[in-house]
C-alpha cells in the first residue's frame, strides 16, 4: 500500500540529517526486552544485500494477533519510517519487501503491520468472525501500537529516540494515515496519505449504488472504450489546453443519453449504449442519492472511465472490473470491498448472508454510523495535529476509479473550513488523468515522502510537487502538481510536455 517512491529523498536526509547513529546493543537482546502487550518477540541479524544494507530485523505480536516487524538498519539517519495496508488489511509484514527495502536504503528504520488478522487465512474482512476485537484493530488499534511500540524497539537499540517519524501509505494505508492525524498526532511528525479511503461508509454506499445500477446493464468494454472516448472529447479542453488530460472533472457535466452515441431501438452493439446502459452509467456520475435528491456520498469523475494500457499491454477501460462487474452474474472489486464492509463490519454481529439488493437508500444509510466512528477519517479537528507540529500531505487522482476522489477533496475543504490557516500543517494535491494511488493517462510519479521531510525538518512548505509519466523508464510528461485548490495552467509557451511550462494559479 506504499503510495509512491521516494526517490529524492537521500539527498534532502543529507541536507538535514541529525547524524548517523550506530547500534547500542546486539540484535540478539532486542529478543529479551519486555514491551506492553507484546506476548511474542524474536530477532535475527540480515545481511547486507546489494543496496540493502545489514540490519536487524525484529518480528512480534501485540495481543490479541497484531502481527509486527521492525527493521533497523547498522546505520541508521535517526527516523522512523511505516507503510500501511490496502483494502481490509491482513498484508504480512513480509509481504511488504519493496518498500522495507526502499526505506531500509536511505538508512530508515522501517516498520510495518498486519493489522492484526492474516488476510490469506481470513480472507476480506471476515476475520471479525473469530474475534470482534480484530474490527477495532483494523480500524485504528494496530497501527497506533505498532508505532509506539516499534519506536520503543528502535529506541532499546539505538540507545536513543526517533528524532522524526514519518508515515506514507496510499488508499486504506491513506485511511490509516488519516487516521493517525486524527487521533494520535504524536505519532508521526509527517504523514503522506495518497489516495486516503477517508470515509470508508460513504464509499461502501456509492459501491452499493452502483452494483445496484450496473448488475444487469451488461455493460462491455468496447462500449466502454466509447464512453471514455466522448468523455475526452467533451471534457479534456475545458482548461483551456487539448491535452488528453480532465484538469478538474468537476468542471464537465456528463449527459450520458446526449454525449455517447446511443444505439439504435432493438441494436446493443460495443459502438454505442442503450437506453437502460446509458441510465445505469449516468448513475455512477450522478453517485448515491435518496428519493428526495439528497447525495449520500461522493461520485465517480467523468475521466475516471479512460482507456490505459496495462502491464500485459493490453488496452481497457479503468472502469472494467473495478466499477463495472467484468462479466455478466460476476461482481466489481469495488463492490467485493463494499459487500465484506457490510456483511462483517457494519453488521454486529457479522451477516454473511446480507444481499446488497436489500440496502435502501432512504431507510438504510444509517445503519453505517456506528462503523463509521471506528473506522472513517473525517475528524476536522486538527488542533492536536497542529500542536504537535506534525504535517499532512494528503493527493488524489482525479481519475480514481476505486475510491470516489470527492472524499478527498470534501475531507480537506471542511478540516480548512474547521482549522484557521490549515495550509500550515495540511495540504492536498489533485493529480489530473491519475487512477487509484498511481498510473492513469496523467503524470503519476512524484515524491511526496521528501516534500513531508523537508516541511517538517526544514519548515520548507511544499508550493508544488513535480509528477512524471514514466514509460520504459524515461520520462514522457511532466506536470506541477498545485496545492488544491490551485490548478496547473499552460504559460502558452514551449512544450506542453514539461513541468517548467506551467503555472500554479487559482482556478
Amino acid at each position: 500500500a506504499l503510495a509512491q517512491p521516494f526517490a529524492n529523498a537521500a539527498a534532502s536526509l543529507s541536507d538535514y540529517t541529525k547524524g548517523v547513529t550506530s547500534p547500542a546493543q546486539s540484535c540478539a537482546a532486542i529478543a529479551q526486552v519486555t514491551l506492553p502487550d507484546v506476548v511474542r518477540i524474536s530477532s535475527r541479524m540480515i545481511a547486507a544485500e546489494g543496496e540493502v544494507p545489514a540490519h536487524c530485523r525484529v518480528d512480534g505480536m501485540i495481543a490479541p494477533e497484531i502481527v509486527f516487524q521492525v527493521n533497523l538498519p547498522s546505520s541508521w539517519n535517526n527516523r522512523f519510517y511505516m507503510v500501511g495496508n490496502g483494502g481490509h488489511a491482513g498484508q504480512q509484514p513480509d509481504d511488504q519487501g519493496a518498500n522495507r527495502s526502499a526505506a531500509l536504503m536511505r538508512h530508515f528504520v522501517m516498520a510495518a503491520t498486519d493489522t492484526g488478522h492474516n488476510g490469506a487465512n481470513e480472507p476480506g474482512a471476515t476475520f471479525v468472525l473469530s474475534n470482534p476485537q480484530k474490527a477495532v484493530d483494523y480500524a485504528y488499534r494496530a497501527v497506533h501500537l505498532t508505532a509506539v511500540t516499534a519506536k520503543e524497539i528502535a529506541r532499546l537499540y539505538y540507545g536513543q529516540p526517533a528524532a522524526y517519524s514519518y508515515w506514507n501509505s496510499c488508499s486504506n494505508g491513506g485511511r490509516q494515515g488519516m487516521i493517525q492525524a486524527q487521533r494520535y498526532p504524536d505519532d508521526f511528525d509527517g504523514i503522506v496519505a495518497t489516495a486516503p479511503w477517508v470515509d470508508q461508509t460513504g464509499f461502501t454506499i456509492g459501491a452499493l449504488w452502483n452494483q445496484q445500477a450496473l448488475a444487469n446493464a451488461n455493460i462491455t468494454a468496447g462500449k466502454l472504450q466509447v464512453l471514455a472516448t466522448a468523455v475526452m472529447q467533451k471534457c479534456d479542453a475545458i482548461d483551456g489546453l487539448a491535452d488528453g488530460l480532465i484538469d478538474d472533472p468537476r468542471a464537465c457535466t456528463i449527459n450520458v443519453a446526449a454525449d455517447v452515441p446511443a444505439c439504435p431501438a432493438g441494436n446493443n452493439a460495443d459502438s454505442c449504449l442503450t437506453p437502460a446502459q446509458a441510465a445505469a452509467v449516468q448513475k455512477v456520475y450522478d453517485g448515491p442519492r435518496n428519493s428526495q435528491g439528497k447525495q449520500l456520498a461522493p461520485p465517480f469523475m467523468p475521466g475516471s472511465e479512460q482507456v490505459v494500457t496495462g502491464f500485459n499491454g493490453t488496452a481497457s477501460s479503468s472502469w472494467m472490473g473495478l466499477i463495472v462487474p467484468p462479466a455478466p452474474g460476476e461482481t466489481s472489486a469495488d463492490f467485493g470491498l463494499a459487500e465484506n464492509t457490510m456483511r462483517y463490519l457494519v453488521f454486529n454481529p457479522p451477516r454473511p448472508d446480507y444481499d446488497y439488493r436489500d440496502f435502501d437508500f432512504d431507510r438504510d444509510p444509517g445503519l453505517l454510523d456506528y462503523w463509521s466512528r471506528l473506522a472513517d477519517a473525517l475528524d476536522t479537528d486538527l488542533s492536536s495535529l497542529r500542536a504537535s507540529g506534525g504535517k499532512v500531505i494528503m493527493t488524489y487522482g482525479w481519475a480514481d476509479s476505486i475510491l470516489q476522489p470527492g472524499m478527498g477533496v470534501d475531507y480537506y475543504e471542511q478540516a480548512v473550513a474547521a482549522n484557521d490557516n490549515a495550509e500550515d500543517f495540511i495540504r492536498l494535491f489533485m493529480i489530473p488523468g491519475m487512477t487509484h494511488c498511481a498510473g492513469g493517462l496523467g503524470p503519476d510519479q512524484h515524491d511526496a515522502v521528501t516534500a513531508v521531510i523537508d516541511w517538517v525538518e526544514n519548515n520548507k512548505a511544499p508550493e508544488l510537487m513535480v509528477a512524471r509519466k514514466l514509460v520504459n523508464g524515461e520520462t514522457t510528461r511532466s506536470r506541477p502538481l498545485c496545492p488544491y485548490p490551485q490548478v496547473a495552467r499552460y504559460t502558452g509557451q514551449g512544450s506542453i510536455d514539461a513541468a517548467e511550462n506551467f503555472q500554479c494559479v487559482a482556478p
